[in-house]
């Protein structure tokens, strides 16, 4: 009694280790905040244009500098006397008519453009975090399921070895069974080395190279029966929404306010100046402490400002474009999307569980036979069955991929569909 009572402790506990250490969806999408390498160049994006932004902004600050100079000068009695000068200069821009500005303005939609950049690859790492989890619960049930049919064909193989040796079949057949046989575990070898390369590529999209889980809980996919909009509803949706057009349409407005900081460049810029200075040689025209304003008119700047000007009409001319394109392309994919969710509901899903209960039936009616030594097609039945489930799982991790696309697409929410709960 005793020995079994600690038996039964040792395989509890061995079962909930193994279930600790059970890698969850849950847990592999946690990891899309983790510093991946695809977040940590997004994050740089952003980094750089808040960067941008400081820098932009400090041009209206004040500034003070030290000013100077060390010389000597002739004077008229023909002696040389130093004329050295040291000066504190304080300076602080009052006006420069939409230069400041704009350039800020512009720095401000840049970081709203990364920003969406920044939440669009959130939503990308997760798509591609639920697609490596479902490549490896896959790879492991078509592992499973070739497992099976390398099995029948090696047991049709070895019997039919001896059904030859007695001259019940000839030696074409006996050559066309092995023949199959190696097929089938060719096959079954790839599926072998996709266990071990789906896990590899899970590992790095959860950033744990070099720890690759041995080791998936099926997910339970409840989202898969949410209700999803119409076409026509979601479209105008997504134009609104979407992370990438935000950041095209944010790119636009950035341009639009660059090119006004850059004709700002023809307006006149005004200045407070403070400055105290020292000098070697003393003169009535020389103030030790002075105030002042300072302004800058420009009246002649070449060929400049309308180069940069054009330069910059040329990019926002490429964003709008862009985001042209981009709407066409939200919108093909929109609708691609749908119609596969539609699909996968409507018979995708269905039929696959269709053959999953009709294999689940031939297999209990083989299992039958085998024990009433009718028939030995057990095998064959269970790789079947095997196969029938794979198809069954594929329909249903595509599903959930097609819904997370799809939210994707709508800028990480959907919007609510009337009437559902």
């Amino acid at each position: 009694m005793k020995r079994a009572a600690w038996a039964a402790l040792l395989a509890c506990t061995l079962s909930a280790m193994a279930s600790a250490e059970r890698l969850t969806l849950d847990e592999a999408l946690a990891s899309v905040a983790a510093a991946h390498p695809d977040r940590r160049v997004a994050e740089s994006d952003l980094a750089l244009a808040r960067a941008d932004r400081d820098l932009a902004a400090s041009r209206q600050d004040f500034s003070l500098f030290l000013d100077g100079s060390l010389s000597r000068g002739l004077r008229p009695e023909g002696d040389w006397k130093p004329n050295n000068i040291g000066r504190i200069v304080a300076r602080k821009p009052l006006l420069d008519f939409g230069r400041s500005s704009q350039a800020v303005a512009a720095a401000d939609q840049e970081i709203a453009a990364r920003q969406a950049a920044l939440f669009d690859v959130g939503n990308l790492r997760r798509i591609d975090i639920m697609a490596r989890y479902f490549d490896v619960l896959l790879a492991d049930m078509q592992y499973t399921a070739d497992n099976e049919f390398m099995a029948v064909a090696y047991v049709s193989w070895d019997n039919a070895k001896d059904r030859f040796e007695v001259g019940q079949i000839s030696q074409p057949e006996l050559m066309r069974l092995e023949a199959d046989f190696q097929d089938i575990r060719e096959r079954r070898n790839a599926s072998q080395q996709r266990m071990r390369s789906t896990r590899q590529k899970l590992a790095h999209a959860i950033l744990r190279p070099g720890n690759l889980p041995t080791e998936l809980a099926d997910p339970a996919l409840n989202d898969n029966v949410r209700p999803v909009p119409e076409y026509e509803a979601l479209l105008s949706w997504v134009m609104e929404n979407n992370t990438r057009v935000l950041a095209l349409q944010a790119q636009l407005a950035a341009a639009d306010a660059r090119l006004a900081a850059i004709r700002a460049e023809r307006n006149p810029t005004l200045d407070a100046e403070v400055i105290g200075g020292g000098y070697s040689r003393e003169s009535p025209t020389r103030d030790e402490l002075s105030a002042g304003l300072v302004f800058n008119i420009p009246l002649y700047q070449g060929g400049r400002v309308d180069a940069r000007a054009a330069r910059e009409l040329a990019l926002k001319e490429r964003r709008a474009a862009e985001l042209e394109k981009l709407k066409l392309d939200l919108s093909d994919s929109l609708l691609a999307t749908l119609q596969e969710i539609e699909w996968l509901r409507g018979s995708g899903i269905g039929a696959a569980e269709k053959q999953v209960e009709y294999r689940d039936w031939v297999l209990e009616r083989a299992r039958a036979e085998y024990e009433l030594e009718l028939k030995t097609n057990l095998g064959n039945s269970m790789a079947e069955t095997q196969a029938a489930q794979l198809r069954r799982k594929q329909m249903e991790y595509r599903l959930a991929l097609a819904l997370a696309r799809l939210e994707a697409l709508s800028g990480g929410d959907l919007p609510p569909v009337e009437g559902a709960q």
